[in-house]
C-alpha cells in the first residue's frame, strides 16, 4: 500500500538509531533456499537488540606521532619488515608515547588513522577504534566530510566503559559462520558457501543462555525493537501459526502488521476468509489502527518540494497569482497520481 513504506520510514526515524527496527515484506518468506519459519525468526532476532557494557583499560587521545620502524626481513631478501610502531597520544592532562606491536599497525591502517585523529586502543586485545578528528582542526577546511570530537580529558591510560549495540541475529551469524584462517582453503570455503544458511535452534538456544547470563550479571541490557511486516496478507497459515507462538516468547519484539486488504482468503486455506487475511485467533490479539487517505492539503504538502516553493517565492518575475496557480496544478496532479 502507498502509506506503508512512508509509515515504516517514519517509525524508524522516530525510534532512532539505538532501537532496532527491521522492516520486511510478507512475500520475502517464500524462498527455495531457506524455510519460511527461518526467515521469520531471522527478522524477529534482527528486531531484538542487546546493549553490552564493558569496562576496559584503554589508551585514548589525539595522535601526535605515528612512526613505523623498519628492520631487515628475517626471511631474507631485499625487502624490509616493520618491527614496531611508535605512536604518541595526547589528552588535556598530558601526553604518552607507546611502542606497539606491528600487528596493531595493520589495524591503524584499516582505520585510516593519521596525526590529528582521536583514537583509543584496548590494552588487552589491541583493538583500535577511530572516534573522529580532533575539533582543533575543525577550521582547517571550509567543507569536509569528517566528524569532529573534542580532545579527551584525563590521562592517556584509563578505564573506559565501552557500550556496544548488537542484535541477536548478529550473534547468531557470528557463531554460525566463524571467521576461519587467512589461507587459500578457508577463503575458498567461504566463497563456496551458499548465500543463505539456516541457523539451528540449538545454536540459538545456546546464545540465549549466554545472553540471559550477561543480563543477570548486569553486563548486558535487552533492547526490544520493532518488526514491521508489510503486506501481511501474503503470509500463509503456517507462518501465522509460527508467529502466534513466537509472539509469546519472553524476548519478542513489538510487531506491526500492515495491509491494504479487507476480507480475503487466508493463504494456505481453501475457503477461510478473515479481515486482512489474518486468522481470527491472531487478529484478536492485535490492535487495529486505521490509516486514512491523504487530504488535498496533505497531498499539496507532499507533492510540492520545498525547493520549488522557495524558488517560486524568490523569483521576482513570477506573480503571486502564478505561484498559486502552479500550486493548484501540482495539487490536481498529486490527486490524479494517488487515485490512479
Amino acid at each position: 500500500c502507498e502509506l506503508c513504506f512512508p509509515l515504516a520510514l517514519a517509525i524508524a526515524q522516530e525510534l532512532g538509531s539505538k532501537v532496532p527496527f527491521c522492516p520486511m515484506v510478507g512475500s520475502e518468506v517464500y524462498s527455495t533456499e531457506i524455510k519460511k519459519t527461518e526467515v521469520l525468526m531471522e527478522n524477529f532476532r534482527r528486531a531484538i537488540g542487546l546493549r553490552i557494557k564493558e569496562t576496559k583499560e584503554v589508551y585514548e587521545g589525539e595522535v601526535t606521532e605515528l612512526t613505523p620502524c623498519e628492520t631487515e626481513n628475517p626471511m631474507g631478501g631485499y625487502g624490509k619488515t616493520i618491527s614496531h610502531v611508535i605512536i604518541g597520544l595526547k589528552t588535556a592532562k598530558g601526553t604518552k608515547q607507546l611502542k606497539l606491536d606491528p600487528s596493531i599497525f595493520e589495524s591503524l591502517q584499516k582505520e585510516r588513522v593519521e596525526a590529528g585523529d582521536v583514537i583509543y586502543i584496548e590494552a588487552n586485545s589491541g583493538a583500535v577504534k577511530r572516534q573522529g578528528r580532533c575539533d582543533t582542526y575543525a577550521t582547517e577546511f571550509d567543507l569536509e566530510a569528517e566528524e569532529y570530537v573534542p580532545l579527551p580529558k584525563g590521562d592517556v591510560h584509563k578505564k573506559k566503559e565501552i557500550i556496544q549495540d548488537v542484535t541477536l541475529h548478529d550473534l547468531d551469524v557470528a557463531n554460525a559462520r566463524p571467521q576461519g584462517g587467512q589461507d587459500i582453503l578457508s577463503m575458498m570455503g567461504q566463497l563456496m558457501k551458499p548465500k543463505k544458511t539456516e541457523i539451528t535452534d540449538k545454536l540459538r538456544g545456546e546464545i540465549n543462555k549466554v545472553v540471559n547470563k550477561y543480563i543477570d550479571q548486569g553486563i548486558a541490557e535487552l533492547v526490544p525493537g520493532v518488526l514491521f511486516v508489510d503486506e501481511v496478507h501474503m503470509l500463509d497459515i503456517e507462518c501465522f501459526t509460527y508467529l502466534h507462538r513466537a509472539l509469546e516468547s519472553s524476548i519478542a519484539p513489538i510487531v506491526i502488521f500492515a495491509s491494504n486488504r479487507g476480507n480475503c482468503v487466508i493463504r494456505g486455506t481453501e475457503d477461510i476468509t478473515s479481515p486482512h487475511g489474518i486468522p481470527l485467533d491472531l487478529l484478536d490479539r492485535v490492535m487495529i489502527i486505521r490509516t486514512m487517505l491523504y487530504t488535498p492539503q496533505e497531498m499539496k504538502q507532499v507533492s510540492l518540494p520545498s525547493s520549488l516553493l522557495l524558488s517560486s517565492l524568490i523569483c521576482s518575475q513570477c506573480s503571486l497569482m502564478a505561484v498559486q496557480k502552479g500550486i493548484c496544478g501540482l495539487d490536481l496532479a498529486a490527486i490524479h497520481h494517488l487515485t490512479t
